[in-house]
């Protein structure tokens, strides 16, 4: 069966989707945009701003679904500017720390509401 899974720690659906869906252990999470879960702020500001949002988002996700960031077998981010992708990337190694999941970096032209980045994680549970 499949869980959808929907917390208030991120930015609640917008549309016809889950934050996120669970078939079995795991844990497939929808495009997260930089939008703050409790203020609904769109941050359009810089991209080290936006990419911690997001990365947030998808932690806050993830947890709720009983899982972390240790737990991301891939990730897929979406950028709108490759010129950006050093800042992303650093920010983004902060959060994952040693942890490596697999990747791929989209080069974009435009993302929704003008932000810079959006990304998608498939994850598994952590075990009991």
């Amino acid at each position: 069966m499949i869980q959808l899974i929907e917390t208030p720690n991120a930015p609640l659906a917008a549309g016809h989707y889950a934050q996120a869906t669970v078939w079995n252990d795991l844990i497939f999470v929808s495009g997260q945009l930089p939008i703050h879960p409790v203020t609904k702020e769109k941050l359009t500001g810089p991209i080290d701003e936006q990419t911690r949002q997001v990365l947030e988002n998808v932690k806050a996700i993830l947890e709720a679904a009983g899982s972390d960031l240790s737990h991301v077998l891939k990730t897929t981010v979406y950028i709108a500017d490759i010129a950006l992708w050093d800042q992303v990337n650093a920010i983004y190694a902060v959060f994952f720390g040693d942890h490596k999941p697999a990747r791929a970096v989209v080069p974009t032209n435009k993302l929704h509401y003008g932000f810079l980045i959006e990304i998608e994680a498939i994850a598994v549970r952590k075990s009991p």
